[in-house]
């Protein structure tokens, strides 16, 4: 799965048979905000989960915290128990 990193546009970006899937973005005091999850009427969940743990394993090389803004994030940090050391201290999901 090749991510484009959309600095402009603050948002990760991964092109789909469908189309366009992008996390939008924005990062503070070494956190990544989550903000927004763009699926644009592709509904593979397969997909969205890669999508979003590639995303967390670029945020970990760059040595972020994470913090999950949007449903769809806070979602698949409570069915995914190992990626909650990427929170930063105090934030439970």
């Amino acid at each position: 799965m090749e991510i484009k990193d959309n600095e402009l546009l603050r948002q990760f970006e991964v092109i789909s048979e469908t189309g366009l899937v992008s996390i939008e973005y924005s990062i503070q005091e070494r956190k990544l905000f989550l903000t927004k999850f763009c699926s644009n009427n592709n509904e593979d969940e397969e997909l969205h989960n890669e999508f979003i743990k590639t995303v967390l394993e670029i945020a970990q090389d760059r040595k972020l915290k994470v913090v999950p803004t949007h449903a769809k994030f806070i979602s698949f940090f409570r069915k995914n128990r190992k990626f909650q050391e990427m929170l930063p201290p105090g934030i439970k999901i």
